[in-house]
């Protein structure tokens, strides 16, 4: 394998329209290297990723790559540089060999499937973990789709490797696997790394150097040795540090809110998912699901926002049989937020106001007679749900798929939190890619509608979110609830072998 390659960003700079988000960023990364890129979301990190790969096409400055200009797609592949994008790429209703097979730059016009397979088997027997070659990507929780996105470039022999959030979907054990396995291949010369992160102890334990983006400017370049989380922080945030609430100002009550009996839901592959599962969610309470990605927890949200039915069993919101109409949903005040909130809660194309009313733009004041849309009305509403919401949005009138992933969060947060109807909220993963502000904010928010009465039923794969949110928390596994445990009981080594046994076996 051919060495790394050098590269050098020199003096970037990129607007979109009157926006700056890039302004003067210089970066080098040698060969053989483990660079980590750092900085609140909206810094810039994946923008300069994609001015580095020739997506963007830059108002100023060069990108070389082995003292050579490299200013289009085609140059960074041939130089050997690939990406994994934040947002997936994958081709959701292929299957996994597919996916790997169809992303070769010289593949031939008729393919053998039975040599490819046989060269996908073979590289799998060295690669960081397994995948089901032929299961349809669209069939894939999160997680895995993440594991099949860096699959697919250490099959492509891509040399220089960025990685845009690459362990948010992760569990801590899959993380250190998979940065540990890139982390020796960067020791051995073959491969360099570019990590964008929010989780400060990755970079300090697998990245050789580190860079602070803020506010689309450079704030640091320094050897990792030099540094330390607190000084990153501070770099990242300035001197002012997110306030993140823990305290539990009210009582749990003995009335449930919730209530899921003997729920049996099935996959898109047909298979039982959720198997005869069972719950229930008390008012002023965070209940907490862990579990490894793919156990049943995305087709169970589905389920309880009515995106998915249920074969057998029942979910019972106050006592009523839940009906998945806009009407009851108002009136129970039960919201769920599914994972890649793009693709499962809000409308990549609408505008950012559009989006913060999509729960009531059939009601005053956003409605007229039921028929007609007061857009003055939407849009004074969003400006002050993103004054609010501190949402960072060129105007109420952008694209929603414009802004950066915690942005996202945020203005899907604004619509279901900011009316003040919700009395259970159904999330998960709700801190995916984002960075540790913007985690504190959706934790306050969370808490806040706990604290007043409010109850969350919290699904994530992060047990130190878990831990510091829940007061109760289940583990699933294998589609059914195999441990539980409360608050103060709560053990993280005996909670991760649950999440872990019927995975092993």
């Amino acid at each position: 394998m051919r060495k790394p390659p050098l590269l050098e960003a020199r003096s970037l700079y990129k607007s979109f329209g009157r926006l700056p988000v890039l302004q003067d960023v210089s970066l080098t990364v040698r060969p053989g290297a483990f660079h980590a890129i750092v900085g609140e979301n909206g810094a810039g990190k994946s923008t300069l990723a994609k001015c580095i790969l020739g997506f963007h096409q830059l108002n100023s400055g060069e990108v070389r790559l082995n003292g050579e200009s490299a200013g289009s797609p085609a140059a960074t592949r041939r130089a050997g540089v690939g990406m994994v994008f934040q947002h997936f790429t994958l081709a959701p209703s292929m299957t996994v060999a597919e996916n790997l097979v169809l992303a070769r730059p010289d593949l031939p016009p008729f393919i053998r499937w039975s040599s490819e397979r046989a060269a996908i088997r073979e590289f799998l027997l060295h690669a960081p973990f397994q995948v089901d070659l032929g299961s349809r990507v669209e069939h894939l929780a999160a997680g895995q789709k993440q594991k099949v996105e860096i699959l697919k470039q250490l099959y492509l022999q891509t040399r220089l490797l960025i990685l845009d959030e690459p362990t948010s979907v992760l569990t801590p054990a899959e993380a250190n696997e998979v940065l540990g396995v890139l982390s020796g291949l960067v020791k051995r010369g073959a491969l360099s790394v570019i990590l964008i992160t929010h989780k400060l102890r990755e970079v300090m334990e697998y990245a050789d150097e580190v860079t602070v983006l803020r506010r689309g400017r450079r704030v640091v370049s320094t050897p990792c040795q030099e540094t330390s989380v607190p000084l990153l922080a501070k770099a990242m945030i300035g001197d002012t540090p997110p306030a993140e609430h823990t305290e539990r100002t009210k009582s749990i009550s003995l009335k449930s809110v919730l209530e899921i009996r003997d729920a049996v839901v099935r996959g898109d592959n047909g298979l039982v998912a959720v198997n005869g599962l069972n719950l229930t969610l008390r008012e002023g309470e965070i209940l907490g699901i862990a579990g490894i990605s793919g156990n049943g927890q995305r087709e169970l949200v589905q389920a309880i926002g009515g995106q998915r039915g249920i074969e057998t069993g029942e979910v019972r919101v106050f006592g009523e049989p839940c009906r998945s109409t806009r009407e009851f949903l108002r009136h129970t005040g039960l919201f769920t937020l599914p994972e890649e909130p793009l693709e499962n809660a809000a409308v990549g194309s609408m505008s950012v106001a559009e989006n913060l009313a999509l729960r009531t733009f059939d009601v005053p004041p956003f409605a007229q007679s039921r028929f007609l849309l007061d857009r003055t009305s939407i849009l004074k509403a969003a400006r002050e749900a993103i004054r609010r919401f501190s949402i960072r949005a060129p105007s109420p009138e952008t694209p929603l798929r414009n802004l950066s992933g915690g942005n996202v969060q945020r203005a899907v947060l604004a619509r279901d939190l900011g009316g003040g109807d919700a009395r259970i909220l159904v999330v998960a993963n709700p801190c995916f890619g984002l960075d540790f502000a913007a985690g504190a904010f959706v934790h306050n928010h969370l808490l806040e509608l706990r604290n007043r009465g409010g109850a969350v039923l919290l699904i994530s794969e992060d047990l130190d979110e878990l831990s510091k949110l829940s007061d109760r928390i289940l583990v699933m596994s294998a589609g059914i609830i195999v441990h539980e445990t409360s608050r103060a009981d709560l053990d993280l080594a005996v909670v991760g072998r649950h999440m872990g046994a019927h995975a092993a076996a």
